[in-house]
């Protein structure tokens, strides 16, 4: 098995770039949709689906905290899932063919166990925290007359 490259940006993973694709083909799908689908089903599916993408980057912001990453990493994993509901309920409608509800579900789920093995393997993706506060010492206070208390 090959080493990925480091990622130094969420845009960098494979799982953030597939959401991204998977999104985009969603949206071109979705065009064929009734137009009064427009506020419900068309609504719903794009935005679960780009949901996916969003938690992805959002988690890679709160890396430092290994919960919160996982946190975040299950909550894409829970809009991929409801992004598969969309697309049977659009299947179900008639709007898509068996095959494209097919096909869009296996990259779903494709991108559910990518994140699955990011959750499983957090640690490698969360940094250790520092316990040193890495500021400049600062004035925090400030009295009335707009002097520092170590003015006074």
């Amino acid at each position: 098995m090959s080493q990925l490259p480091h990622a130094s940006s969420f845009r960098d993973l494979p799982v953030y770039q597939k959401a991204r694709a998977v999104t985009k083909r969603i949206f071109e799908t979705t065009r064929g949709f009734p137009r009064d689908e427009m506020y419900s089903l068309t609504d719903q599916v794009r935005r679960s689906s780009r949901s996916v993408g969003a938690q992805i980057a959002e988690a890679w912001g709160k890396r430092l905290y290994e919960k919160h990453f996982v946190s975040k990493l299950t909550d894409a994993d829970a809009e991929q899932l409801e992004t598969q509901h969309w697309m049977d309920s659009a299947l179900d409608c008639g709007y898509l063919t068996q095959q494209q509800a097919r096909s869009l579900n296996a990259e779903l789920a494709e991108i559910g166990r990518m994140l699955n093995s990011m959750v499983e393997k957090a640690n490698s993706f969360c940094g250790e925290r520092s316990l040193s506060v890495r500021e400049s010492p600062g004035e925090y206070f400030v009295d009335a007359s707009g002097q520092g208390e170590s003015d006074q």
